[in-house]
Parts: structure tokens; C-alpha cells; sequence
């Protein structure tokens, strides 16, 4: 790739998003939430200046991931103002209203005058991204304004471009970041391989976000009921794929059995269809407001409201989560952490905390509906195996904690 070919792809990126605006929410959101950016921005900092730090993530996930360093930078430089940018609308919609932050943006679109009149806003002491996203236009401005650029909880692939024969100019861009966190050595070392060796291993920082969650979790009245001898699985960011295994599994385990299923899109028609599906014995959460317990003649909670699913792991025996019969699976941390045995679908390989618990017998891959019902039925039916994966889980994420603080400590010199 060269610098004209990248000015031409950002463009092209431009003009699609803006097309498929006319039949995407998203992409309206997408289009919506830039509009007049420029203004807004240079008001709301012109009214309150002073040092700051930016973040960005590209989405709810990595915001989830970046939340740790967000918090952890607020408590040690309370001096310091910070601004929080997404660019897509499933992150910025969702946490638009987070406390944590003092200022929160789309990031505009990644053009070289876009970037210019961005930092000539907000002046950022420090950039701060999230795991994986890159835009050379606003690192090759930071770097000649002398603003340093870190990537937290960073993780490279050798299929990667930056590692393929064609990728000589992402590698030079990639130069330009002043540090890179990663998460594991592979990262390290594909990294050392073109010569990039300002990177350090600190680990995955989801790990201290979910811990945080265990630690503190929220309480749900109304499914105070579900505690008991049923067993309880809790299936988060499902897709119809999924869910297709897991109405076979409702229907033909022989044991009695509740189940929470929280999709990973929620819309009117994926909804409805899961009520046709698993028929009377279903329950929207929206319509258990003001109860003070699970109906008893209810098997299946619908969770049709955003960020509920992390906490709704606490009341898991068993856990499924979905995409992994897709481009491959979803935060099985959030589950694990509460010590939920695992099951997802077969595209879980890039993912290095779903291949490490199935190694270590607290995951289990299902390639279709039979298996996981097998696959179920067996864990249920023996207490100690159950017992044991789910201790697996939450040592897992015990172990590797720490994260957070070790990037905090090297992020002092760039500050200082």
C-alpha cells in the first residue's frame, strides 16, 4: 500500500458510508454523528482548556478494553482533561453518556486536513489507542507535531499486511507510534521481525475489566429467582446461527433448564422471532420492571436492552457466546470471569483466551446443534467436571490481570 493509494481507499471509505446511509442505521448514525463536528469541537474546548489526553477505540469492545487505562489515567492525573473518540456507532452510541471521559466524539473521517484541524482543537499531550486500529493520516500528524502515540493492549497476526511483502509503507507508519503494549510474545516478536522495537509485553487489559466486574457486580431483583438447582445458561451476543443451536438445545437436553439470550444485534425482527420460537415460555427483560422475582412459569429471558450482558453472566452455570459461525467469536472473558464454562462455535482459533481455555478444559468448541447438546448433557451430568472448568475460568482471569498498571507506570514518561 502507498500514501496515495491509502488517501484514495480513506475517501472511497467516505463516499460508501455516506451511500449506504441510505439503507443502514448505523451508517446514518455514522454520518450524523460528524456533522458540524469542527464547530462543536472547538466551542467545547475553547470553553475549557488545559492538558489533555486522548483515547480512542474503534467500538464498544475496545472501549471495554481501553476503560481500565481510562479509569486508571483519570485517578493518577486528575490535572489532565480527557477526550474519548470512537468511530463506530455501536461504541459511540452506547457510551456517548460515559463519566469517565470529559469531552466524547466520533473521530472524524481519517483525511489529512481532518487530522490537522482535530489536533489543532484539542492539542492532545498524549494519544492513546486501543488494540488495533490505525489511522496514518492523524499518527503522521501527531509525529510532526511531536505528540506521542501509544497503542494499549495491541495484538498482531502474521496475515496481517503490515507482515506481507506488500506492506513496506503500513510498516513505516507503524513506525511512527512512539510505544506499543501488546498482548502476548508473538505479538513482540512479529513486531521485533521489521525492526519495530519500541513494544513491551503488558498483557490483555480486558482481563482487569472483567475482573472489575466480577468484583463488583450489579443486582438484578428480578432474577433473584433464577439462583436454585436449575441450571442457568446465559448466551451473550448470539446471532441466528446461534440461536438455532441453542432453541435445539432447549428442546431436547432432558434437563430442566433456564436460559438468558441476549443477541448481539437487537432489532424488532430478530426479537419477535425469538419469542415465536421459544414460544410462551419466553419473557422479554423489558417487561420484568417492577418485579421482584423470575416468573416460575418462565424457562427463557429475551434481553432486549444494551449493556446488560456482562453483568448477566453472574446467575451462568454454563455459558455460550456467540459468532463462532461467523468471522469468529465474542468477549468469552465477560463469562469466564464469574467462572461460566464456556461453549462457542468453531471460529474461535484467532482469539488466544478462547484457544487457552479449551486447552486447559474450561472451553469447549461445538461444530453443531448435536454436539453442543452432547457437550451440555455430559458437563451437567458430572458435578466435579463442571466444578473444575468452571475453576479453570476464573483462575484464568486472575492470572492474568496486571495489565492496566504496567502500562500505567511507562505511561509516566510520556506524560512527565
Amino acid at each position: 500500500m502507498t500514501g496515495i493509494l491509502y488517501q484514495f481507499l480513506i475517501r472511497g471509505l467516505g463516499v460508501s458510508i455516506r451511500v449506504a446511509a441510505l439503507f443502514s442505521v448505523k451508517a446514518r448514525q455514522w454520518c450524523a454523528g460528524r456533522k458540524d463536528w469542527l464547530a462543536l469541537m472547538t466551542k467545547q474546548r475553547g470553553a475549557a482548556p488545559g492538558p489533555l489526553v486522548w483515547f480512542h477505540c474503534a467500538s464498544l469492545g475496545e472501549f471495554e478494553q481501553g476503560r481500565p487505562v481510562i479509569e486508571a489515567f483519570r485517578r493518577d492525573h486528575p490535572g489532565h482533561k480527557i477526550l474519548l473518540s470512537f468511530f463506530s456507532p455501536s461504541g459511540y452510541e452506547i457510551r456517548k453518556n460515559y463519566q469517565g471521559a470529559d469531552y466524547i466524539y466520533y473521530l472524524p473521517l481519517d483525511t489529512k486536513g481532518n487530522a490537522r484541524r482535530f489536533l489543532d482543537i484539542w492539542k492532545p499531550q498524549l494519544a492513546i489507542f486501543v488494540k488495533y486500529e490505525y489511522w496514518f493520516n492523524y499518527i503522521r500528524a501527531m509525529e510532526e507535531r511531536g505528540i506521542p502515540v501509544v497503542v494499549v493492549s495491541a495484538i498482531f497476526r502474521p496475515g496481517q499486511h503490515f507482515f506481507r511483502w506488500y506492506g513496506r509503507w503500513s510498516r513505516r507508519q507503524l513506525g511512527k507510534v512512539s510505544w506499543f503494549f501488546v498482548q502476548n510474545r508473538d505479538s513482540l516478536e512479529l513486531l521485533n521481525g521489521i525492526d519495530i522495537q519500541n513494544a513491551s509485553v503488558s498483557g490483555d487489559t480486558r482481563f482487569d475489566r472483567v475482573a472489575s466486574i466480577s468484583q463488583r457486580p450489579q443486582a438484578f431483583p428480578q432474577l433473584q429467582g433464577l439462583s436454585g438447582k436449575t441450571p442457568v445458561l446465559v448466551a451473550g451476543s448470539t446471532w441466528p446461527d446461534d440461536e438455532d443451536l441453542l432453541l435445539h438445545l432447549f428442546r431436547n437436553s432432558g434437563t430442566e433448564m433456564h436460559m438468558l439470550i441476549a443477541p448481539h444485534e437487537i432489532t424488532a425482527s430478530g426479537i419477535d422471532r425469538l419469542l415465536r420460537e421459544f414460544g410462551s415460555t419466553a419473557v422479554l427483560f423489558s417487561s420484568l420492571r417492577g418485579l421482584e422475582t423470575f416468573p416460575r412459569d418462565k424457562r427463557v429471558l429475551i434481553v432486549d436492552r444494551i449493556g446488560r450482558l456482562s453483568q448477566l453472566y453472574q446467575f451462568a452455570t454454563l455459558a455460550y457466546v456467540g459468532g463462532g459461525f461467523g468471522k469468529g467469536i465474542h468477549n468469552i472473558l465477560e463469562a469466564a470471569t464469574f467462572g461460566a464454562p464456556v461453549f462457542f462455535g468453531p471460529a474461535y482459533r484467532r482469539f488466544a483466551e478462547a484457544v487457552d481455555l479449551v486447552e486447559r478444559g474450561g472451553a469447549f468448541p461445538v461444530s453443531d446443534k448435536q454436539v453442543l447438546l452432547q457437550e451440555v448433557q455430559n458437563l451437567l451430568s458430572e458435578p466435579a467436571k463442571l466444578q473444575q472448568a468452571s475453576r479453570v475460568c476464573s483462575s484464568y482471569v486472575e492470572d492474568n490481570k496486571g495489565g492496566t498498571e504496567k502500562i500505567m507506570a511507562s505511561l509516566k514518561k510520556f506524560i512527565d
